[in-house]
C-alpha cells in the first residue's frame, strides 16, 4: 500500500506542485528534452508536453527549492529556443508521478 501524506505532512516537507505554459519558440528545438534533463537532476517528477497552439505544458512536484530552480530553467531554455513567456501557478503537491516524461 502507497502512503499518501496529508496536506499538513506536505506542507511541512516542503513538497509543491508546478503548473507552467511556456511561450516562443520551444517547439522543435529540444525544449522539452531540456526541461526533462534539468527536472531529473533537481529530483523532480511530472512532465513536459507539446501543446497544439505551439506552447510546452510544464508539470513538476517535488521540493519548493527544487521546482523554484526549474522555473528559473524555464525562462532560460536550450540555446536554440526563444522564451517569450511563462505563465506558472504553484498546486497542492499530488504525489502521482514516478518520474519526468515527455510527451
Amino acid at each position: 500500500m502507497v502512503k499518501r501524506w496529508s496536506d499538513s505532512e506536505v506542507k511541512l516537507m516542503g513538497l509543491v506542485r508546478l503548473y507552467a505554459l511556456i511561450e516562443g519558440e520551444v517547439q522543435g528545438v529540444g525544449f522539452r528534452r531540456f526541461v526533462q534533463i534539468n527536472a531529473v537532476r533537481l529530483g523532480l517528477k511530472g512532465y513536459a508536453k507539446n501543446l497544439p497552439d505551439g506552447t510546452v505544458e510544464v508539470v513538476a512536484e517535488g521540493y519548493e527549492e527544487s521546482v523554484q530552480k526549474l522555473l528559473d530553467q524555464l525562462w532560460k531554455g536550450p540555446p536554440l529556443a526563444l522564451v517569450t513567456k511563462v505563465t506558472h501557478k504553484f498546486e497542492s503537491y499530488k504525489g502521482e508521478f514516478t518520474s519526468f516524461e515527455t510527451y
